[in-house]
């Protein structure tokens, strides 16, 4: 099992009751999340940062 810092970019038009959905939905595509948090917010373009500890399952080198 291996932990990795990620940060993803994330549309904000869903509504605020999927928000946490559709985030957690985008981290999976990079592990199990284990925590996340939404670090920034662009009014303009809609757009949310979010930055998240993940893990990850994979055959050892």
């Amino acid at each position: 099992m291996t932990t990795h810092f990620i940060t993803a970019e994330i549309d904000l038009q869903a509504t605020s009751t999927e928000l946490e959905k559709v985030i957690e939905t985008e981290l999976q595509k990079q592990g199990e999340p284990l925590r996340w948090a939404i670090t920034s917010v662009d009014d303009e373009q809609q757009k949310a940062v979010v930055e998240a500890v993940v893990t990850t399952v994979g055959a050892e080198s």
